[in-house]
């Protein structure tokens, strides 16, 4: 069964400590992402703000080192086990997903 990427050719990849089972972030990906994710076994992501293929860590240095990658049973989404070097979020929280929801943010 083949991945099924949306029709701007993404697919969602939740990135998951392989140790803690913490979701980290929550990236998207194109075939090239994918492709390298699994060759480097660092995370590859599709940025969509700036259009174009990027190393997660390539900037911070904080990589995400590549455990293994899943994908669910409708082959539309992927799992992507990590071994994190340091946080994994841009504000530099260990993971994307700090904040908890309430209605003042709905």
């Amino acid at each position: 069964m083949a991945l099924k990427y949306d029709g701007a050719g993404l697919i969602p990849a939740i990135i998951q400590d392989d140790d803690s089972g913490d979701v980290l972030t929550l990236f998207y990906m194109d075939e090239e992402a994918v492709k390298r994710t699994l060759s480097d076994k660092r995370v590859w992501r599709y940025s969509r703000q700036h259009q174009k293929l990027m190393l997660k860590g390539e900037t911070s240095g904080n990589f995400l080192d590549v455990r293994k990658v899943l994908y669910d049973c409708d082959a539309d989404a992927v799992v992507v086990r990590v071994s994190p070097t340091g946080p994994a979020c841009h504000t530099g929280e260990r993971t994307c997903f700090y904040r908890e929801l309430d209605e003042s943010v709905v």
